[in-house]
């Protein structure tokens, strides 16, 4: 893709995330920016992503076209008019934070019963052999054994989302009627969803105070509040697709399994953050290495 040369003035910033910065166009309501910081290569592939991911109907936002202001690269997509996250929504009304955690749950739910073409697609299994070979803070025999737990997953075609977490769903609202959508699309893949929901885990219940509050807008204990309620609604579903759930899940075993997949998430995140992030690798001690 060649990307389209654009001048900054006409956008005004709106927010911040880890990898890049968004904003709305000045004079188009249409139109909002995703601009990456670094990783441009990051930002062909998430449009592509997001172009099959929106074909395929699963509810996110309409990608546009490839675009750079001469330094750094982004993506276009249709803006979504008063648009919140889950995240930013509890922040404000941590009143109904298990509202809102239970939504997101069937959110997920439904995301996890979408079944992939895999020739169109990564299986996550390949997504984390990469990550992980490319990480220089693992020893080669803690490598070894990540690598072996990984492969010994259970094998799916389910819709995995990749870095799923509350600030990764969105929703508008009209009426009282909120209608939910997936962004971030850069890892989308397939796989077992047990990988995606370490990553809710890890983002709930893993970070700093000061983190959860500048990244989530809420407190840990709001944070602890959401994932309680997400679990509850996901993992005792009838229609979780993980083997062991349902309305009888044991949820002290789920819980085991849950922090083991949180801590493999570790990957995504020391890519992201280019250092080694131990209150989430502590989660692979004493049971992956």
């Amino acid at each position: 893709m060649t990307p389209v040369l654009i001048n900054m003035d006409d956008y005004i910033r709106t927010g911040e995330g880890a990898n890049g910065a968004s904003f709305n166009h000045k004079h188009d309501p249409n139109i909002m920016l995703k601009l990456y910081f670094r990783n441009f290569e990051a930002a062909e592939k998430e449009l592509e992503l997001a172009q099959k991911v929106y074909r395929m109907g699963i509810p996110t936002p309409e990608p546009g076209d490839l675009v750079t202001d001469g330094k750094q690269i982004g993506i276009r997509f249709r803006r979504l008019d008063g648009k919140r996250s889950y995240s930013r929504a509890c922040g404000d009304e941590p009143e109904r934070t298990e509202e809102y955690a239970r939504e997101f749950a069937r959110l997920c739910l439904k995301l996890h019963a979408i079944h992939m073409p895999t020739d169109q697609f990564e299986s996550v299994k390949e997504r984390l052999y990469h990550m992980l070979e490319a990480n220089p803070d693992f020893t080669p025999v803690q490598k070894q054994k990540i690598h072996d737990f990984i492969a010994a997953a259970p094998e799916a075609d389910t819709a995995v989302h990749g870095d799923l977490q509350f600030s990764n769903g969105i929703f508008t609202e009209e009426n009282g009627v909120r209608t939910p959508y997936f962004i971030d699309l850069g890892d989308f893949c397939y796989g077992y969803p047990m990988f995606d929901l370490g990553m809710v885990y890890l983002c709930c219940c893993l970070n700093d105070e000061s983190w959860t509050l500048e990244q989530y807008h809420m407190s840990n204990a709001t944070a602890a509040r959401f994932w309680d309620a997400f679990a509850d609604e996901y993992f005792r579903s009838p229609d979780c697709p993980v083997p062991g759930c349902g309305p009888k899940a044991d949820m002290d075993e789920v819980m085991k399994q849950v922090k083991i997949y949180a801590g493999l998430k570790t990957l995504i995140v020391e890519r992201d953050t280019h250092c080694p992030m131990p209150q989430f690798r502590a989660m692979l001690e004493g049971t992956i290495y």
